[in-house]
């Protein structure tokens, strides 16, 4: 039995980036450096594309990777992995996002270490540091504070925590103000990938969403809110997500080797 397989979703559609998974960079689909890069982690037994779009498919296929047509209808990609993991007979399912051509294979060995570690435990997920105050304020970057143990408290596009002493006012209104604010200490950036036992991860999809997971448009709130734990492993892994056509430029001087 494969002890541990990565399933990628990937959609076609994006509103801000039609057809993204299938572009190019440094000569390949994007969808095909993730591929590549996930099957180089030293845990992972498989690794398989979950879409709802042919060309994904072909594109996986014809660079040699496995890939599942999947509902058009999910909402998250969690609900697509879980489809594809309920044909699965492993016992960790790695959820690596489609649009993150730069993902280290040692980042994916951090995250399910500890899951091989403790049989107890269900999920999780990896952080890294801040590296400025723009990533404390903008809502596109997820933040995260853990408890003593390492384990999640909370996830919020918002600055977190509150710093009272340092923000006589709201962190935006003191930057708006030419203010600097500091970044407070525990506050990590959460990086979106995730490790789950393959069970858990199918009970996690039949739980209807949750009030903060839809007010913060982040459906690992779910997890916590129902009275779970995800463990937080800290990296100093940069990732090189693309979510815009400008972001291709930006991965293709990262993935393009040197001459």
């Amino acid at each position: 039995m494969p002890r541990c397989v990565v399933i990628i979703p990937s959609r076609y559609a994006s509103s801000r980036f039609p057809g993204k998974p299938l572009a190019l960079i440094a000569g390949k689909p994007m969808i095909q450096h993730v591929v590549e890069r996930s099957r180089q982690a030293s845990c992972v037994d498989g690794v398989i594309v979950a879409t709802d779009d042919t060309r994904i498919v072909a594109a996986v296929h014809a660079c040699g990777g496995e890939a599942v047509l999947t509902s058009s209808a999910h909402l998250t990609g969690t609900d697509r992995i879980a489809e594809v993991a309920t044909q699965l007979t492993c016992d960790i399912v790695v959820n690596v996002q489609g649009d993150e051509p730069g993902i280290a294979p040692a980042a994916l060995d951090a995250l399910v270490q500890p899951l091989l570690d403790d049989p107890a435990l269900l999920m999780a997920t990896l952080a890294r540091p801040l590296r400025d105050v723009a990533e404390l304020l903008t809502p596109h970057v997820t933040k995260v504070v853990v408890d003593r143990a390492g384990y999640a408290l909370y996830f919020s596009r918002s600055p977190l925590p509150y710093d009272r002493a340092a923000w006589p006012q709201a962190p935006q209104l003191l930057a708006a103000a030419g203010t600097t604010p500091t970044i407070p200490p525990g506050c990590q950036v959460h990086m979106g990938l995730y490790a789950y036992r393959r069970d858990f991860l199918l009970q996690l999809a039949q739980l209807p969403q949750t009030p903060l997971e839809q007010l913060e448009q982040l459906e690992q709130l779910r997890v916590l809110e129902y009275g779970y734990r995800i463990r937080v492993v800290s990296t100093t892994y940069e990732s090189v997500g693309v979510d815009t056509p400008q972001d291709v430029a930006r991965a293709e001087r990262l993935l393009t080797p040197s001459a």
